[in-house]
């Protein structure tokens, strides 16, 4: 019997969409059974279209080339350049790109779950979305994670 992991995503940045993609795509990799529950905010993680940013406000551990103070964070522009210094950064290093991330994750049979109670509060519809995915509420989630060997909120 494979192993089983279950990833609430929550987050929708792109610093906050490589954990529950590259985690999936580790774990499936290794032949186990994966299940993304994707809510709230992390539900923008299976739009068609990504537009992720990342913000430097309220992000201490996020390395700068030079210290920047809080208060500075504010400043209009900054989401914009901290955005293209992460993107920069993982072109640099081979990384590959959330939506390759997630095409693996659809590929390789990760179940990605929107979460309907999102889907309904934020008035998405169904055609916003990738192929693939399936929905439902959080007794889906739990129902699977309740049996996971490993679960995680991301």
């Amino acid at each position: 019997m494979a192993k089983k992991l279950a990833i609430i995503a929550s987050k929708g940045t792109l610093d906050g969409a490589y954990p529950p993609f590259l985690l999936a795509s580790t774990a499936v990799a290794l032949g186990f059974e994966v299940k993304i529950f994707f809510t709230f905010y992390g539900l923008q993680l299976l739009n068609k279209e990504l537009n992720l940013k990342v913000s430097p406000l309220g992000n201490p551990a996020m390395p700068m080339p030079v210290p920047v103070p809080s208060i500075v964070q504010v400043i209009p522009g900054l989401e914009w350049f901290a955005t293209w210094m992460m993107k920069r950064k993982l072109k640099q290093k081979g990384v590959a790109s959330v939506e390759q991330l997630r095409d693996i994750c659809v590929e390789t049979g990760v179940d990605l779950i929107a979460c309907q109670m999102t889907v309904d509060l934020f008035d998405f519809n169904e055609d916003d979305f990738i192929d693939g995915i399936s929905s439902g509420g959080a007794a889906t989630y739990l129902e699977f994670a309740g049996d996971a060997d490993v679960s995680l909120y991301i």
